[in-house]
């Protein structure tokens, strides 16, 4: 099923590269969340996407915006490749069981066995306020997108 728009955000409990586990539900009534989903860790369009929410990282947390990035890759690999690429938030691993918070944003290509590049904009109270994707996987998100989705929030 697909979420949009002013549907609750399906909670997920995730080991991230920083050590910690990250429970959607405990950011509620704390944090906005943006929620991005990439292919593949270790890749050029990834790695150039997350690098570019990286180095602009000022903007989400001036809008009270904890960004979240999420792949099916490995916890360990998600770990190496946050600290080769210095990533300033939390990278999350869908690996096991292996794509089921993916399936749950309905973001999982099953042939593939990744993510597509989907993003999700999560207020304090849990609801999606915006979501934009790419159109394939060679396609790196607008960052007029982010922008635009930031807006939503009111901040």
């Amino acid at each position: 099923m697909a979420i949009n728009v002013g549907d609750q955000a399906p909670d997920f409990d995730l080991p991230a590269s920083t050590g910690e586990k990250v429970k959607l539900s405990e950011l509620r009534g704390k944090q906005n969340v943006v929620l991005v989903f990439y292919p593949f860790t270790f890749t050029g369009v990834c790695r150039g996407e997350l690098c570019e929410l990286r180095d602009d990282i000022a903007s989400f947390e001036t809008a009270g915006v904890q960004v979240l990035a999420c792949s099916c890759d490995s916890v360990h690999s998600q770990r190496r490749w946050a600290e080769e690429e210095g990533f300033n938030f939390p990278v999350l691993s869908d690996f096991w069981p292996h794509g089921a918070a993916s399936k749950a944003y309905d973001v999982f290509n099953e042939q593939l066995g990744c993510a597509s590049r989907s993003t999700f904009v999560i207020d304090t109270q849990g609801t999606v306020v915006a979501t934009f994707a790419s159109a394939d996987l060679r396609t790196p998100r607008d960052k007029a997108e982010y922008e635009k989705a930031l807006a939503q929030l009111g901040g």
